[in-house]
């Protein structure tokens, strides 16, 4: 009689690639706790809240969160237009290169980090723009765009002609067709492409070096603060602040394309 059961090294095997995976980050969770304020005993000699305070208080903490909340939104928004545009481009038009451009779209989000902050500072720097919140901005719309693009795009293939067809011969023009027909189409698509793209942005710190200049978002600080740490437990309690603003969206978004009908994107 055939079982549906896993082998029992199969099991173990999936349970010890889990704990390697997973178990750096509860340990970060346990050492936002500790009373220990510069060392990491194990295990903790107490646990405490207080840590929570200190960071709450900590006036340095509040304006690379609001840098990375303004960039997150605004790359976002950016790519959320552009990602759909070019989408839809692709999907609903037929011309030469179009599969060289459509690999081109990608490119970015397969390319090394290190890459991509590289080549647009040496770019922002021919060009003689100042290394601003735009800069960042445009830095992470690179590889936000692609995510869009992936749930997009996917959703584009599904969507029939002929509902298209069908909303102009009724009399809807351009704009009606879009809003009333292909919108609604898009909207769980774009939604949990926005997440993750808002996701991506929030924690990214590669190219973020590359364009930030002199300014620091949420992870920039804590890189500083791990390079020359004044107090350890606080950094932990901000990882999951990072933690929770990047995790939420990704699960929200994994349940909105779970059933495999959008691409969720190949994160960064």
């Amino acid at each position: 009689m055939r079982s549906d059961r896993a082998p029992r090294s199969l099991t173990l095997a999936a349970i010890g690639g889990l704990l390697f995976l997973h178990l750096p980050i509860v340990l970060i969770f346990v050492y936002a706790f500790t009373t220990e304020e510069r060392t990491y005993q194990f295990p903790p000699p107490g646990l405490t809240l207080k840590w929570f305070a200190v960071a709450w208080h900590r006036a340095d903490i509040w304006p690379p969160l609001y840098l990375s909340l303004r960039v997150a939104t605004v790359s976002t928004a950016m790519a959320l237009v552009l990602g759909t545009l070019a989408a839809a481009a692709m999907s609903r038009a037929r011309f030469f290169g179009r599969d060289q451009m459509s690999l081109l779209i990608l490119l970015p989000i397969a390319l090394p980090g290190i890459i991509t902050g590289m080549s647009l500072r040496s770019a922002f720097s021919v060009m003689d723009i100042p290394f601003s919140t735009f800069t960042i901005v445009l830095g992470h719309a690179t590889f936000c765009i692609v995510i869009v693009y992936n749930n997009a795009v996917a959703r584009f293939r599904r969507l029939s002609g002929p509902i298209v067809e069908a909303s102009l011969d009724l009399g809807a023009n351009g704009f009606q067709t879009f809003w009333h027909v292909i919108l609604p189409n898009l909207g769980s698509a774009l939604l949990a492409g926005g997440m993750l793209a808002f996701a991506l942005s929030f924690d990214e710190v590669i190219v973020t070096t590359f364009t930030a200049g002199q300014q620091s978002t949420l992870p920039i600080w804590m890189l500083n603060e791990l390079v020359r740490p004044r107090q350890r437990p606080v950094t932990n309690v901000v990882a999951i602040v990072v933690f929770a603003a990047t995790f939420v969206p990704i699960l929200i978004a994994y349940y909105l394309t779970r059933t495999g009908h959008e691409t969720a994107g190949g994160g960064k």
